[in-house]
């Protein structure tokens, strides 16, 4: 019998797909980092596809995201058209929202268009977050 794939939920619905659970060190920093090396969105001028690379680092305060619902949570993103820079923060924003981390960042690296590739970073620092 065949199994169903499930589809990827709509951007709007994205982050309520994210799942938390508790740090279990929350009296300690450390950096959480996810790797996402096959990222895809859709150029919003041409409707191709665009390829990345995400990482996301983060110092969790008392959550942490889940690793299945994060990659669900990523992969609805394949069928939005969303230029680079966008899409990085909205991950961004979305997760610190979620988390209310201690510090985090997202960068996305996108394979070359015309030989040229692009990096976008996006930080969330509060005033108290160690450097």
């Amino acid at each position: 019998m065949a199994r169903r794939t499930a589809r990827p939920a709509p951007p709007s619905e994205a982050p309520r797909m994210l799942e938390v659970f508790d740090n279990p060190t929350p009296r300690r920093s450390y950096v959480i980092r996810h790797v996402q090396p096959e990222f895809t969105s859709l150029c919003p001028k041409t409707g191709q596809p665009d390829f990345g690379r995400v990482v996301i680092e983060y110092i969790p305060d008392r959550t942490c995201v889940e690793l299945k619902s994060l990659k669900f949570y990523l992969q609805s993103f394949r069928t939005e058209g969303i230029f680079y820079e966008a899409v990085t923060n909205r991950i961004l924003d979305d997760l610190v929202a979620l988390l209310q981390p201690r510090w985090m960042r997202v960068r996305t690296r996108w394979t070359p268009r015309g030989g040229m590739h692009s990096v976008i970073t996006a930080e969330h620092a509060p005033r108290h977050a160690p450097r």
